[in-house]
């Protein structure tokens, strides 16, 4: 060891103290102007190579002074040679605009806007280090992508749970959302969600995002907090001359029967000589849409007529749930970007962003509940069901802004400053630092129930348990006159917000041993999180009790649909409406009597604090001009203060708990990279990651429900989970814009985090309840391999030539041990949640230099989603389908017509418990169409 550290200080004092050399910067553009990266800029006789960042730019340094030969490469572009002089301890400014063009024999193969932001993906994807995944601006528009959520399930090991028809959370290789991470420009999202760490990733249009980077194997310069991966979205940056681009469109929901509005504009230049470079950007997407649903829960026990002790029966339904939603969503999203390049060597960059979402939705819930069976007389044999009915309206306050529904405003904004400097033609030097805040607030969020006072008997049907069948068995007794007892009539205010302020300094000097360029790295970060959930919730009861004697005296509407998309037998019937729930004067204490029910929100607030020091070293280095290593080391240090309520009954505050931990996690990695030749690569990776508790499990609270004889509580101890990967992939490049690659992944994950079920619990505030807790798990063994092909067919004849295929397949395979159920005993044969077996994603595309056509097919799996008591109790998420199309024509290079049709398949958000067939939830949404112009002006 201590030869090796000797070895390395002696190359770096050769390289800083004796070496006559300078460096060669710059930046490679399209023939538009915009940013080439990945690509390659070499020098080979010198066997001295880099490639160019997500922006275009690259530096070259530690480059012996006098002339060379500058060859710049770029898959689907000309390559182009340069002689460039470099002076001693000077920065050499060259850049370069490249052509598109493939040759194909006697043919050039033209490349059109989808192919050009393939290849911008191909390139960056080539020259990374370590396992990647890259997604261009261009080609999320190849697909009919609104969110960035919806563009990443289509890259291979990715799967989508959905909200209301559009992508919200990824699982990357079968590992929940909690398991990975989100940042923009290299920083981490805050989350606007209470419970977790979760990014809502259908907050962030498409449009705002230049690249999408998946890191698969992180580097120690990397956050580690990312055991599936870590995704990275790119804002804009300014183009090198006038830019003016936008999008103008609009569209249909067929569920809905509602337009939908989308508008973006982009515009940048460069000033001060070239010096000075802006872009701003700004998008507007309103959507009005809904959803058809139903939900059960099942059981298959009842309490015995005869022994009044449980016993098994053919399982049904103690629930069932009809809904309708209706809902709005409105986006709003400004990006500014603004870059100075003070000379060659120094460059300081301002990145900003800003997403705000507006959700107004109406629920209208039908529920027939505390369903039990009738026994016939004196014996065990079930002859019936009878159960209560409650129809409940969800709304809001009357007023402009919350507008008689309920309100979900959330909001995320990110401010970074960096700095990119190169001291003595030798060393780089970067830093950042960076403010982040996440909120979301529901003020005056409205409900009113009524349920019947009586039980009455059913018709059933639960011979199939994916659609079954429950309705009264007389409709007089579900009569809005026998809707006689004011269920609820609340209103509460939600709101969570989370900021994040951090700094990172990174430095990177050259290493050069046995004419074979290398360098040293390391650097450090320091992040600081605060997290809180303020809740209230209050319960009204009207002073004129007749007036509110039963539903059918107050104002309704009929919510049934004959063309109900979970089946027309489903009528949800009359509900009290929006405007009247919103219209009443609830704080009137001449009119309604109110109550605080703390049993609501008490357990649910919180206040948290984090704070992240990390720090690496790591070595990057060639041994020859086809292979390359990276060993490195990560340390991170975590410490949280976290303060939650200990509530007894329900309703009475004890008192606050606060705990405050520490911990440390040493990660270290190694990264290999043979190529055999430019076009095909082989990499391995070992690496060590983590991710950390959910916020709320965290939180040391006590949350009692006697009524329901359960008992939830936080766990301050939880560990976090960390991963020891391995990576094992091959990628074949193709020039005519193509891809062939194979991945071979394993993960052996400690410490996983679960919500352990266990009966007949016990302590000096509660007697056999049933307690709810984070627990850590023992560990789980996660592989798979993810297969790839990306290409365009060039070899046929033609008209034909214009084919492209992108086809990619993902396996997964886990086990997952120290789950325990109910009875305290340790399950086997669980997978770990989240973990979709197969997932498969194909399209089939047509491209001339104007006209694009396309179609894309996404299906994963079902998978284990929650683990219950036992295996009845699990739910699982139901296997997804998805079918889209979308196309374009470009009338000239300034403008385009194009077109997007989603979900043809009418894929329902489905969950069933413990088999297929059994439905808990199934949710539709319908088909949505979109079309619009887009221009694109520049000089």
């Amino acid at each position: 060891m201590k030869r090796l550290v000797l070895f390395l200080l002696l190359g770096l004092a050769s390289n800083l103290a004796f070496a006559q050399t300078g460096s060669i910067s710059g930046k490679i553009t399209d023939e538009n102007k915009l940013g080439l990266p990945g690509a390659s800029v070499y020098i080979e006789a010198l066997q001295l190579g880099t490639s160019t960042d997500v922006n275009g730019n690259y530096a070259l340094v530690n480059v012996p002074s006098g002339s060379h030969q500058l060859t710049i490469s770029f898959i689907g572009y000309t390559k182009l040679e340069q002689n460039v002089s470099v002076a001693e301890g000077q920065t050499t400014e060259i850049s370069l605009s490249m052509e598109p063009g493939v040759n194909i024999g006697t043919e050039i193969l033209i490349l059109g806007d989808r192919l050009k932001g393939q290849a911008k993906a191909i390139n960056q994807q080539r020259s990374n280090m370590n396992i990647t995944n890259i997604v261009a601006a261009d080609q999320i528009g190849r697909f009919p992508d609104a969110n960035i959520g919806d563009a990443l399930k289509r890259i291979p090991g990715i799967t989508i749970q959905g909200d209301q028809g559009e992508a919200r959370n990824f699982i990357v290789r079968g590992l929940a959302p909690q398991l990975n991470s989100v940042m923009i420009n290299g920083d981490r999202i805050p989350s606007a969600e209470g419970d977790n760490r979760n990014i809502q990733l259908d907050l962030i249009p498409s449009d705002m995002i230049q690249t999408i980077e998946v890191n698969k194997a992180l580097t120690p310069d990397m956050d580690a907090d990312a055991i599936g991966g870590s995704v990275n979205l790119v804002t804009r940056s300014a183009p090198n001359g006038l830019r003016v681009s936008g999008t103008l469109a609009s569209g249909f929901n067929f569920l809905s029967d509602k337009p939908i509005w989308t508008g973006t504009i982009i515009v940048g230049n460069r000033f001060l000589n070239n010096k000075l470079g802006v872009l701003v950007s700004a998008n507007y997407n309103n959507h009005q849409f809904g959803s058809d649903n139903i939900e059960a829960q099942w059981t298959d026990e009842a309490e015995s007529p005869l022994t009044e002790e449980d016993i098994e029966v053919d399982p049904y339904t103690e629930s069932f749930e009809i809904r309708r939603y209706l809902i709005q969503r409105i986006r709003r999203s400004l990006s500014a970007t603004l870059d100075y390049q003070i000379n060659a060597n120094n460059l300081i960059t301002f990145r900003s962003i800003y997403n705000w979402r507006d959700d107004w939705e109406n629920r209208f819930r039908l529920t027939y509940d505390d369903i039990e069976p009738i026994f016939e007389d004196e014996t065990e044999n079930i002859v019936g069901y009878e159960a209560v009915a409650v129809r409940q309206t969800k709304g809001g306050r009357g007023d402009d802004r919350v507008d008689n529904r309920r309100l979900e405003d959330q909001r995320v904004y990110n401010f970074s400053l960096r700095g990119d400097h190169l001291i003595a033609s030798k060393i780089k030097l970067n830093w950042m630092t960076a403010f982040a805040r996440a909120s979301e607030e529901r003020p005056g969020e409205r409900y009113i129930g009524y349920v019947t006072d009586d039980s009455f008997e059913l018709n059933t049907n639960f011979s199939d348990p994916e659609f079954p069948r429950i309705s009264p068995a007389d409709n007089g007794d579900v009569a809005l006159s026998n809707f006689n007892e004011l269920d609820e009539l609340t209103e509460e205010r939600g709101e969570t917000f989370e900021k994040d302020i951090n700094g990172r300094l990174d430095l990177e000097i050259p290493l050069k041993i046995s004419n074979n360029q290398g360098f040293i790295k390391f650097g450090g970060r320091l992040r600081y999180k605060e997290k809180e959930r303020n809740n209230n919730f209050f319960e009204y009861s009207p002073l004129d009790e007749d007036a509110f004697a039963n539903l059918g005296l107050l104002s309704t509407s009929d919510q049934s649909d004959a063309d109900f998309l979970a089946g027309g037998q489903y009528a949800a019937g009359d509900f009290v409406t929006p405007e009247f729930l919103g219209a009443l004067d609830l704080n009137n204490p001449n009119l309604f009597e109110r109550e605080e029910a703390f049993d609501e929100y008490l357990a649910a607030n919180f206040r948290a604090s984090e704070t992240i020091t990390g720090g690496y070293l790591m070595w990057n280095q060639n041994i020859s001009n086809k292979f390359s290593f990276l060993a490195g080391l990560r340390i991170e240090n975590t410490q949280i203060d976290y303060t939650g309520n200990n509530v007894l009954d329900e309703e009475e505050l004890l008192g606050e708990v606060n705990r405050t931990d520490s911990y440390t996690n040493i990660m270290p990695g190694l990264h290999l990279r043979y190529a055999v030749n430019d076009d095909l690569i082989i990499r391995a990776a070992w690496t060590n990651t983590l991710a950390r508790p959910n916020y709320y499990d965290l939180v040391p609270f006590r949350d009692q429900r006697d009524e329901d004889e359960e008992l939830f509580i936080g766990n301050p101890n939880l560990d976090p989970t960390t991963s020891m990967n391995f990576d094992l992939g091959v990628d074949k490049y193709f020039e005519s814009i193509g891809l062939v690659s194979g991945n071979f992944f394993y993960k052996n994950i400690d410490e996983f985090i679960y919500i352990n079920q266990q009966e007949d619990y016990s302590d000096e505030f509660v007697d056999d309840y049933v307690l709810f807790e984070p627990l850590n798990g023992g560990t789980a063994n996660l592989y798979g391999i993810e297969l790839s092909f990306q290409r365009q067919l060039d070899f046929l004849p033609g008209i034909w030539k214009g084919l492209g295929v992108y086809l990619n397949y993902t396996y997964n395979h886990s086990e997952a041990d120290g789950i325990r159920n109910e009875d305290g005993e340790e399950r086997e044969g669980l997978a770990l949640p989240g973990t979709a077996p197969h997932i498969f994603n194909a399209s089939l595309s047509f491209e001339t230099k104007k006209l694009v056509l396309r179609a894309s097919l996404n299906y994963a799996d079902s998978y284990l989603d929650e683990v219950g008591g036992d295996d009845f109790t699990d739910r699982y998420y139901d296997s997804q389908l998805f079918l889209d199309i979308n196309g374009s024509y470009a009338f000239t290079p300034q403008l385009r017509f194009f077109f997007e049709v989603n979900n043809l398949t009418n894929q329902p958000l489905r969950y069933f418990q413990g088999i297929d067939a059994r439905t808990m939830q199934s949710e539709y949404y319908n088909v949505r169409f979109n079309a619009g112009l887009k221009f694109d002006l520049f000089k």
